[in-house]
């Protein structure tokens, strides 16, 4: 850098050239210079959380009387653009970095910091508000970072992935009334089983996501506990007694969601189970999404030689040389989001289950990993229920030409004239290309009246007996 572009900042291990425009110091140019990894950052959430920690840590000190008014108001202040994010290209530092998280610490200490004696009318780097000993008292890397973790984590849950599948939710159970009239064939194994209701099949993918909001609203209560104030142990050293609860009421407040004090700070820092649990949460999710996605793309298959029950949306052209090709390109990139969250799911895992004796070191992964599993699954499901579900139509006829062909139409004689024979007409029938019904009437098993009754195919689609009194 030539001398007009960068100005000169230090810190213990001395001077370091920083960019003349960066709010960021020495610490965090150290990291940018240790870390050319990936070149993935961290993501919005996660520094968005980061400025409320360190917004709510100083309104705390500053209310305990451990931080000066014109200090504290400052970096709130500071925090708070952060919280915005009117400074996320002052965080450079790569993913990929100490384990602990220390860099990316030091990196909203130093920003922070820097423009708060900017606001009280000091240049940048003349440490009138020093990254240490005012944006991190009574804090550690070690605490700090699985609290924004825990902060970006939850609102993430909280704000976007549950909105997300309630809206999935609302366009499925909108499809499960008005398919609930649509016999088609039911299918086990891939082979023809007995008539169901195309309205009960979305019934299924309707309680998938009910089941699925559950589950990510129980790992919600493991989230909202915060290692802040556990410092570089759990022991709590160098921070006021009262510190911890008091900024997670602050971080509460900002955030607009309940966090409360870690039950154990040794289990808050040297462990990240709540995470594990909180990800297996989002794997399910995106394993239903998965599902339901290649049901529809099975049950769209065609136009004329695939499945071809219900017709899917023209969303766009689907093929470079076939023309008029339509294919369920929404479906597929769930499909990819899942394999996509089975991946971070194993990072989130193997990471969770590590670290030595008082800290866990995959700290900067695990929330990386997490923040973008839990994007990819809000985005997903919304653009799913949005773009693809809702605008899905059933081919009613051609179930119901289906059903009357189908062999599994059999099952329903089991009760009138025994399972043997029920079998024979099957045979019977695929063997002479006739439907159940003909084949049943013709070999005398059932008049035309009974076979009405007993091989009626939306009464198959409700729990019973056909063709008794039972």
């Amino acid at each position: 850098m030539s001398e007009e572009n960068y100005r000169v900042e230090s810190d213990s291990l001395g001077e370091m050239q920083v960019p003349s425009d960066a709010y960021w110091g020495a610490q965090t140019q150290r990291a940018v210079e240790n870390f050319p990894i990936s070149g993935i950052t961290f993501s919005r959430r996660f520094i968005r959380a980061l400025g409320i920690v360190k917004k709510g840590a100083a309104q705390a000190n500053n209310e305990l009387g451990l931080l000066a008014d014109d200090i504290a108001d400052a970096i709130v202040q500071a925090a708070d653009e952060v919280i915005a994010g009117e400074l996320d290209d002052q965080f450079p530092v790569d993913v990929f970095q100490t384990g602990s998280g220390t860099s990316s610490n030091m990196n909203a200490n130093e920003v922070i910091a820097n423009r708060a004696a900017e606001i009280t009318g000091a240049k940048i780097g003349d440490r009138v508000v020093h990254p240490n000993d005012h944006v991190n008292y009574g804090q550690s890397s070690n605490d700090v970072i699985p609290t924004a973790m825990h902060v970006a984590s939850l609102e993430a849950v909280e704000k976007d992935l549950i909105p997300s599948l309630e809206s999935l939710h609302s366009e499925l159970e909108a499809k499960e009334a008005e398919f609930d009239g649509v016999v088609k064939t039911g299918r086990t194994h891939l082979q023809d089983a007995t008539p169901v209701r195309l309205g009960q099949e979305f019934g299924g993918y309707r309680a998938q996501v009910e089941k699925g909001i559950k589950r990510a609203t129980d790992v919600q209560y493991h989230l909202r506990e915060l290692a802040l104030g556990g410092t570089a142990t759990g022991t709590g050293l160098n921070t006021h007694p009262e510190f911890p609860g008091l900024a997670a009421e602050y971080i509460s407040e900002e955030a607009g969601t309940q966090f409360r004090e870690a039950d154990n700070h040794f289990e808050a820092q040297s462990a990240h189970d709540a995470m594990a649990e909180a990800h297996g949460a989002l794997r399910t999710i995106a394993g239903s999404l998965n599902k339901m996605a290649n049901d529809l793309r099975l049950l769209a298959s065609g136009p004329r030689n695939g499945l071809g029950e219900i017709e899917q949306p023209e969303n766009q052209p689907g093929s470079s040389i076939m023309p008029g090709k339509i294919n369920p390109v929404v479906a597929e990139s769930v499909n990819q989001v899942h394999k996509q969250v089975i991946g971070n799911d194993a990072a989130v895992t193997a990471g969770a289950a590590r670290g030595e004796l008082d800290l866990n070191l995959y700290k900067p992964v695990l929330a990386h990993n997490f923040l973008q599993s839990a994007e990819i699954l809000s985005n997903a499901a919304a653009v799913f229920g949005e773009r693809f579900v809702a605008k899905l139509e059933a081919n009613e006829e051609y179930c119901a030409e289906q059903v009357e062909q189908s062999m599994a139409l059999a099952t329903a004689l089991n009760p009138a004239i025994g399972y043997d024979n029920a079998a024979k007409v099957a045979k019977q029938a695929l063997a002479e290309n006739k439907t159940v019904r003909d084949v049943a009437i013709d070999e005398g098993y059932l008049t035309a009246e009974e076979a009405d009754e007993v091989l009626d195919p939306e009464a198959m689609t409700y729990r019973g007996i056909l063709g008794s009194d039972n």
